[in-house]
């Protein structure tokens, strides 16, 4: 009884270290994130928290949208609407040399901006 008491405590405290590494790891992406959302000045079009251009809200929009589509927004923003003229967001691979680190690191960070 012990013994499997014993293997259960290790087993838990085996996934949560797993998890506390991911969690680490997800944490730090998305502090990268924010870097690059503020170092492309991406608040001169959008606000977050109320801070930035309230006429391009990002709140809430890792709810909304899956990692695809968030890319697909900054890479090929007039595809993804109805109407090609509904968008002025251009293109950011065209203006900027994000690398794919900078890229996944951003929408680590839009993702992580759930609804409260």
């Amino acid at each position: 009884m012990r013994l499997r008491l014993l293997v259960i405590a290790m087993m838990t405290v085996g996934a949560l270290t797993v998890a506390g590494r991911a969690f680490a790891q997800d944490k730090a992406l998305i502090d990268q994130g924010m870097k690059v959302y503020e170092t492309q000045k991406c608040s001169l079009c959008h606000s977050i928290a109320g801070k930035g251009n309230v006429k391009g809200p990002l709140d809430g929009v890792g709810s909304k949208l899956t990692a695809e589509e968030i890319k697909a927004w900054m890479v090929t923003p007039r595809e993804m609407t109805a109407k090609a003229k509904a968008t002025r967001m251009p293109a950011m691979r065209a203006y900027t040399t994000l690398s794919d680190a900078d890229m996944n690191a951003i929408i680590a960070y839009m993702l992580s901006l759930k609804k409260k």
